[in-house]
């Protein structure tokens, strides 16, 4: 992703998602992470986006401390939906955060209800590791899901 390219991003996330940053957040995360904040482009424009960042914590998949690539959000327009740009979004921003940051493991939070993402994820190989109760500011439910590096 390019600097300029953050208000399409933005943009995205406004119609996709429920859950909208501050620019700032967005700004903060291309500045940090910007190897691994990534976009899909189709017929000369951003259709999707993914951004990530790299926390130093406990992993959820061993049992000791490492670096965890954490997917923070990711979204693709409505007409571009099941063309695998969401798999490609996911695969190549976990290459970079292993290449970039020395990711050792990825997690992400997704909505229960969410059945679409909770399949790519699945099949990416990601298991749900917990139930965060009242994670969404609607009150709804979210699947912590991780997978090793």
């Amino acid at each position: 992703m390019r600097r300029e390219e953050l208000d399409d991003v933005m943009e995205i996330n406004r119609r996709v998602l429920p859950e909208n940053y501050p620019a700032f957040y967005f700004e903060l995360h291309y500045r940090n992470f910007g190897k691994a904040f990534l976009v899909a482009e189709a017929q000369g424009r951003i259709v999707g986006y993914i951004m990530c960042r790299v926390e130093y914590d406990n992993l959820y998949t061993a049992n000791r401390v490492g670096r965890r690539g954490h997917v923070i959000s990711i979204a693709v327009l409505e007409g571009w939906r099941g063309k695998g740009i969401g798999y490609s979004l996911m695969t190549r921003a976990m290459e970079a955060m292993k290449k970039y940051y020395g990711a050792e493991e990825y997690y992400l939070e997704v909505r229960v209800s969410n059945e679409p993402a909770i399949r790519l994820y699945k099949k990416l190989g990601f298991n749900v590791v917990k139930v965060l109760q009242g994670y969404y500011l609607d009150g709804e439910d979210a699947y912590l899901m991780a997978r090793p590096a």
